[in-house]
């Protein structure tokens, strides 16, 4: 799918409030998904924001903890109007796949406008995810521009380069210096009080 004129905007005639659906690793969550919440409910008449971590990543990816990245997650995100943090993924169990999770979430939400929110970078991966075209028929993608991203059609930046692979690397050094401009204080706290990233080996 192209991704040219897949931007944060409305279909025309669309009025009924969406549902959209938030997903990724969250690992550790970040401001860059605070402000990507916040920018769908300025600009979205919004019925409900799932966020969904993912259970277990598909490529084996090393994640921390599911229960403790959903209560980053809740502590990040989980204050924000009309966010609920998602375990859907735990529900259905093994490796997370997005087109499973939409499908199950299109029959749950029958009746409301399912969107899919995603960065620009993510976009400039699509071609690589199974069935996207499924997932976008499903639930058309809501692509917010990010500082840093470019291609043809690419959305305004709106988001911050905030990189986890950075926090968790900082986390791990005990760097802590202007840590709390990148993520929220709460979720520092958290993840060292538990010493998730004791290490930087969680990618």
């Amino acid at each position: 799918m192209s991704v040219e004129g897949l931007e944060a905007r409305a279909p025309e005639g669309a009025s009924a409030p969406i549902v959209g659906v938030f997903g990724g690793s969250f690992n550790p969550p970040h401001l860059a998904h605070v402000l990507t919440l916040a920018v769908v409910l300025a600009r979205f008449e919004v019925e409900r924001l799932l966020v969904v971590p993912a259970f277990k990543h598909p490529f084996a990816k090393s994640l921390a903890p599911y229960d403790d990245r959903v209560a980053m997650c809740e502590l990040a995100m989980g204050w924000l109007p009309r966010v609920e943090v998602s375990r859907v993924e735990e529900e259905l169990g093994g490796e997370s796949r997005t087109l499973r999770t939409i499908e199950h979430l299109r029959a749950r939400h029958p009746n409301s406008p399912l969107r899919f929110i995603m960065g620009a970078d993510l976009m400039l991966e699509s071609s690589k995810w199974y069935a996207f075209d499924r997932i976008s028929a499903l639930a058309p993608p809501i692509v917010l521009g990010r500082a840093g991203v470019e291609y043809p059609g690419a959305p305004t930046p709106v988001l911050p380069a905030i990189s986890s692979t950075e926090v968790r690397a900082r986390l791990a050094a005990g760097d802590l210096d202007g840590l709390d401009e990148l993520v929220p204080p709460a979720v520092i706290a958290y993840a060292r009080s538990r010493a998730l990233y004791a290490s930087a080996k969680t990618d």
